[in-house]
């Protein structure tokens, strides 16, 4: 992990954090289709409004995935992913399709078509309703999406199951659902893929050795973002106070009385002047409290 001084400070950022490729590049080939032509996301391209209000400066526009109506002729499927369905019927609708679906994601679609090819009744472990997921459960509708223990009840008694995951979800908590799967149906089959991208475990790693030194951590993302909000739910797990922030003055001030070590991760739909912004902020506020700290010596 990267350590700057800013004295009473110590800032202390993840070793990995931030946008992962596959936004990245969502990203930058939106962009190069906006040089040439007009074109509409399908949806939120990140879960992350800087992001957004960019890509819209330079004349994107957007639907809802859900529509088969857009006001241009090129539409862009979102770093999430989509259900091939959805593709089809964009296509047949007469729109240009740009499919900027992260790898990773196309992993765990993958992954799903070859377990129930297989014969298994497919499940996903993620959080109901997000756009990955919906990408995801959208070609099988017979698709259970569990997040708890109590969601396996959900399950149809079958004699194979087939899990993968959500890319973004905690690798701890997909093991430890699997495993609660093979211990509520020990009669049962179950084969489980592990389709939790990488980025993903890089920056739970990271947190849990930001947790180590750290007394206070900031998440860094959209407040629609999963997987910053799961980054601050990690870290108060692991016993840090940690405050999920979308900017720099988010933070509210009497949140570092009596703190010494600030660690600061971000999402991987962050980009990276947004987690630079933060950190100057913090160094902003330290020279702030250190500047009343000498007036105070100064007049005593």
């Amino acid at each position: 992990m990267k350590s700057i001084l800013a004295p009473p400070y110590e800032i202390l950022i993840a070793k990995h954090t931030g946008m992962c490729f596959g936004v990245r590049q969502a990203i930058e080939a939106t962009e190069t289709l906006l040089q040439k032509n007009s074109a509409t996301i399908l949806g939120q391209l990140a879960h992350n409004p800087t992001v957004k209000s960019r890509l819209a400066a330079k004349g994107a526009r957007t639907a809802p995935l859900e529509k088969s109506q857009a006001p241009t002729k090129q539409v862009i499927i979102t770093a999430h992913g989509a259900a091939d369905r959805d593709r089809k019927r964009w296509a047949n609708a007469g729109y240009q399709v740009t499919d900027t679906t992260c790898p990773l994601v196309k992993v765990a679609h993958a992954k799903l078509d070859k377990l129930v090819a297989e014969g298994f009744q497919p499940v996903i472990i993620g959080k109901e309703g997000h756009v990955e997921v919906r990408g995801l459960q959208g070609d099988f509708p017979k698709a259970r999406v569990i997040l708890h223990p109590d969601d396996i009840a959900t399950i149809p008694h079958v004699e194979r199951i087939g899990i993968i995951s959500q890319t973004t979800q905690p690798i701890d908590r997909v093991r430890a659902l699997v495993n609660e799967v093979r211990k509520q149906r020990p009669e049962v089959e179950v084969v489980y893929f592990d389709t939790v991208c990488s980025p993903t475990k890089d920056r739970q790693t990271a947190l849990h050795e930001l947790c180590h030194s750290a007394e206070l951590i900031f998440a860094i993302g959209g407040k629609n973002s999963n997987n910053t909000a799961q980054l601050a739910r990690t870290a108060r797990k692991l016993g840090c106070k940690a405050y999920h922030i979308e900017e720099p003055n988010d933070i509210r001030p009497e949140w570092l009385d009596g703190i010494r070590k600030i660690g600061v991760t971000a999402g991987t739909s962050t980009l990276d002047e947004s987690l630079e912004a933060v950190v100057l902020h913090l160094q902003a506020l330290a020279n702030t409290q250190k500047s009343f700290a000498n007036k105070l010596f100064r007049a005593s």
